[in-house]
């Protein structure tokens, strides 16, 4: 008969990792330390091997406990899916999902809706965690995360969404800017100006420079903001132009600023959508919480 490890075994281990110290694992598993360091043990006595390298200095996984870790991460990730299955199955949309978000939407989009969803299912204890869009699909994939709201397209394997709706940009100029007063520029516009976009690894760069068919900035006029507030204050310093999002601009981000915002001819856009795990049975759930979390009716509805 083969002996298996326990989820509590495996969960020390886990935190082990995240922590790479016994003493913080112990006090984020909430156990003391000599139980942690009891729990690791039992682990490798149950595989018959060695998993942790111990030092006086730190802590080292041998090759097969990373290997072991990977598997161990996909087992809570699973367990712990089905308690939230099950929870989900008794009432939808309560106890604790944990949802995650990228910077160009959730300074924006959340403060509008976030009251709406807590009216509609005050039960539900919602964990917010920002990042870029590539770590958050990251930690869907390992359970860290239960959905994420970000921008589409983007390619990422097992997956599925629901649509939020479609997300216009418009051209961001100084007032004094010969195009501020047009009813709406060709997208072509922006290449003969110093186009400032935030820095790689936001997503919404790509989109801004592909929705208007641009190519990456000349090296000399490239630069790379950290959030759109600064890009905004940027523009209004008169070092450039920039294309923002309808989401932005209708919260208020340029208010207070010397800026204007111009419609762009065929109204190219991004798609907010809220993603998750391809093939999870809270599937209906989650698309219960993207209808509640999609903004009014300033996004427009995505094409079919």
């Amino acid at each position: 008969m083969i002996h298996l490890p326990t989820l509590k075994q495996l969960r020390h281990f886990a935190a082990l990792a995240d922590t790479r110290n016994f003493g913080r694992a112990a006090a984020a598993s909430n156990v003391t330390q000599s139980t942690l360091s009891a729990s690791i043990q039992e682990l490798e006595a149950i595989l018959d091997a060695p998993l942790v390298d111990r030092t006086k200095r730190k802590v080292v996984f041998t090759p097969l406990g990373e290997r072991v870790l990977a598997r161990a991460r996909a087992l809570l990730a699973d367990a712990e899916e089905l308690a939230r299955e099950a929870q989900a199955a008794r009432a939808p949309l309560t106890g604790e999902l944990r949802l995650g978000v990228i910077p160009t939407v959730s300074p924006f989009l959340l403060p509008r809706v976030l009251p709406r969803l807590r009216r509609a299912y005050p039960k539900l204890k919602l964990f917010l965690i920002e990042d870029q869009t590539a770590r958050l699909i990251a930690k869907l994939g390992d359970g860290a995360l239960d959905c994420a709201l970000i921008a589409l397209p983007y390619a990422a394997a097992n997956i599925e969404s629901r649509s939020l709706g479609e997300d216009r940009f418009r051209l961001v100029v100084p007032k004094g800017h010969a195009l501020a007063k047009s009813k709406t520029v060709k997208p072509a516009a922006a290449r003969a100006e110093t186009l400032l976009l935030l820095e790689d690894g936001h997503c919404l760069k790509d989109h801004a420079l592909s929705a208007c068919g641009l190519s990456a900035p000349r090296a000399r006029d490239a630069f790379g903001a950290t959030s759109l507030f600064t890009l905004v204050q940027m523009v209004d310093n008169g070092l450039g132009v920039t294309l923002l999002p309808d989401l932005a601009i209708d919260a208020g981000l340029l208010k207070g600023t010397a800026l204007a915002a111009v419609p762009v001819d065929g109204a190219p856009s991004r798609e907010l959508a809220l993603v998750w795990r391809k093939g999870t049975a809270r599937a209906p759930e989650f698309r219960l919480l993207a209808d509640a979390l999609a903004p009014d009716s300033r996004i427009a509805p995505a094409r079919v």
